[in-house]
């Protein structure tokens, strides 16, 4: 108990290392489990690879629900096209040229190039998201490189598990048939889970704020279970019904944000640490040169021809697809996914776990680092000065039928400046208090908000969503909000006409 608590309080501490030098947090957990293993200074024995993959499963679950719950459904929505066809048919040019690599320049036999192929064609959801939170790219590429990482864990682990059964290994067709219907399936329980999800814990007033986190997590692992089951994707599932859950709007939002974010955060640490325990350093010696080999032909050949091949239909620019190509990051999934051959008693599976170690340790290591630096060079990285959103959390009053929204007003946001009465919210809600410095006070409507204010909202029931949306376009577009269009409403062409709906608000009153 004390080692675990003493790895923990490590690994915490690392974070901080991460931040700073910009060094992947998952190679300081792996170097934490390597540390401790057979090789290290724990001298800890642990090569149980079946129950490395139960709990990375279980991890990967955790963490594709975070991921999921904070991933903006606007930014996703125009990627969606874009990120299926990634994560199917690009997963497929993948596998096949970095298999053909493996067998060609390693010298493995087909089926240890195929799973090695299908293994590390899986970009890892952990990896990219916390990258992404640290690099500020265009919507359209967050939104591609999400959805993408959320969706292509379920093809891969279906082809991985194909490859790895003994006998003979199944006609591309029954594959192809395979994978359709167990994503179809997934998706459907994933959307069915997420939206009836929703819909209860908005429904219902639960006594604590304590417990909207938890019921959050649990109904995200119930659509994993569900669609297992049900013979479909879990992890399609569970990802599909967080975003589902992550855009609705469900009361105490950000107290359900941050219990998720350190679920997150101690899945990953869980499942890098025993990753590195089941690595033997002594042994990855022997197989760093074909680890760097088939790396080289996935980041510099596999990579750009699927994103290319697979973006083909879409107008992508050749800077936006060699950014894509760059950030295809592996992680942890990788590795975990490299533990069914071991545990299925394939031959050469130490091998393939030995390569895809190896393989994730370095090129994380040169990857991850230097995206921003590739960003930069591509003029696709965005000014990390842009608005920030506001942070709006959401209490339910049952006896009322309302909600009481409270609204942090971020140094970025142009809600600074704005007079409570031009925030023209719905009739049915109000701005009730006024946090500044400590003091608070009931508002006027001729209050000039200032940046660092917390705001209370009492809506009700029917107009919270579009008490919400405003609140959001004001942060977004400060006074001008309807007028630059980035409110509910469309905004009013510049032709000089009136526009076909009077408004309260419009350019001759500036």
């Amino acid at each position: 108990m004390l080692i675990c608590a003493v790895v923990l309080l490590v690994a915490v501490a690392a974070v901080r290392l991460s931040s700073r030098t910009g060094l992947p947090s998952l190679l300081i957990y792996l170097g934490i489990g390597v540390a401790l293993g057979q090789d290290g200074i724990g001298n800890v024995a642990f090569d149980n690879a079946e129950l490395t993959q139960v709990i990375g499963y279980a991890a990967l679950v955790v963490i594709l629900a975070e991921g999921g719950l904070g991933t903006q459904w606007k930014e996703i929505k125009p990627a969606l096209p874009s990120a299926v066809v990634l994560s199917t048919f690009g997963v497929a040019v993948s596998v096949g040229i970095t298999a053909a690599g493996a067998h060609y320049l390693v010298g493995l036999d087909w089926r240890q190039a195929l799973i090695i192929g299908a293994v590390v064609s899986s970009t890892d959801a952990a990896a990219v998201f916390s990258v992404l939170r640290k690099v500020p790219l265009p919507g359209r590429l967050t939104g591609v490189l999400e959805a993408e990482s959320g969706f292509n864990d379920a093809p891969v682990v279906i082809l991985v598990v194909a490859f790895s059964t003994v006998g003979p290994v199944e006609s591309w067709y029954h594959l192809l048939g395979e994978i359709g219907l167990e994503l179809a399936i997934g998706a459907a329980i994933g959307l069915a889970v997420g939206w009836l999800g929703s819909l209860g814990l908005r429904s219902v007033a639960l006594p604590a704020s304590g417990l909207y986190p938890i019921a959050v997590m649990a109904i995200a692992v119930t659509a994993y279970a569900a669609g297992a089951m049900a013979h479909g994707s879990g992890f399609l599932a569970v990802y599909l019904a967080s975003v589902i859950m992550g855009n609705a709007g469900l009361p105490h939002w950000a107290a359900t944000r941050g219990f998720a974010d350190g679920l997150g955060w101690m899945a990953q640490i869980g499942m890098f640490v025993l990753l590195g325990l089941l690595a033997t350093p002594h042994k990855l010696v022997a197989d760093i040169w074909p680890a760097i080999i088939v790396g080289l032909v996935l980041t510099m050949v596999a990579r750009p021809a699927s994103v290319l091949l697979s973006l083909l239909p879409f107008r992508t620019s050749m800077r936006e697809q060699a950014l894509l190509s760059w950030a295809g990051l592996r992680g942890a999934v990788p590795i975990v996914l490299a533990t069914i051959p071991m545990v299925s008693g394939i031959e050469g599976s130490d091998k393939i776990f030995n390569i895809v170690f190896v393989l994730v340790v370095v090129y994380t290591l040169v990857q991850g680092p230097t995206l921003p630096w590739v960003a930069r060079r591509l003029r696709l990285q965005e000014s990390e000065d842009t608005a920030a959103d506001l942070g709006i959390e959401s209490a339910p009053l049952e006896r009322l039928r309302g909600h009481l929204l409270s609204v942090s007003v971020p140094g970025e946001s142009r809600m600074h400046g704005v007079e409570v009465g031009e925030l023209r919210l719905p009739p049915g809600a109000a701005v009730t208090l006024v946090v500044r410095n400590g003091t608070s006070f009931v508002p006027q409507p001729t209050t000039v908000l200032q940046r660092g204010d917390e705001l209370l909202v009492v809506a009700t029931d029917p107009v919270r969503d579009a008490a919400e949306r405003r609140l959001r376009a004001v942060g977004q577009g400060g006074k001008l909000a309807d007028w630059l269009g980035t409110g509910e409403e469309p905004a009013p062409a510049r032709t000089g006409g009136k526009s076909p709906k009077a408004r309260p608000f419009t350019r001759k009153h500036l």
